[in-house]
């Protein structure tokens, strides 16, 4: 079992900028694709981005491209989302997921475990 906890969620002007943090415990983020993936109030879970096991691959959501950054670091089992130059539309939930392969998969159905979700609001 893999157990998946993000934290550095909050509230944040537009412009301004938050990094989360998705930390597990029990077995190893080794060899598996990591992604953030978030939602909004009355819409569907979306893929933000993603990060092959090594750290060296990287996907992004058309959206995000250009502000967000994925990162990981396997010695302390935790993968970062950097978010900067945040807009309102931003705004949803955040959740961390662990992958099934070392390929990242856009769709949220290809991702085995997932964190609680970390809530993101960012004002007009």
């Amino acid at each position: 079992q893999v157990q998946l906890v993000e934290s550095g969620g909050g509230l944040v002007q537009a412009g301004g900028s938050l990094r989360l943090s998705c930390t597990a415990s029990g077995r190893t983020l080794s060899n598996y694709a990591m992604a953030w993936l978030r939602q909004a109030p009355g819409k569907e879970r979306e893929f933000v981005a993603g990060v092959t096991w090594s750290g060296q691959g990287t996907r992004y959501a058309t959206s995000v491209m250009g502000r967000f950054t994925i990162s990981r670091d396997n010695a302390k089992n935790t993968v970062y989302l950097q978010m900067n130059a945040l807009k309102p539309e931003d705004t949803a939930v955040y959740y961390c997921a662990r992958g099934r392969s070392t390929v990242i998969q856009v769709d949220a159905k290809f991702y085995s475990y997932w964190g609680q979700g970390t809530q993101v609001t960012v004002s007009s």
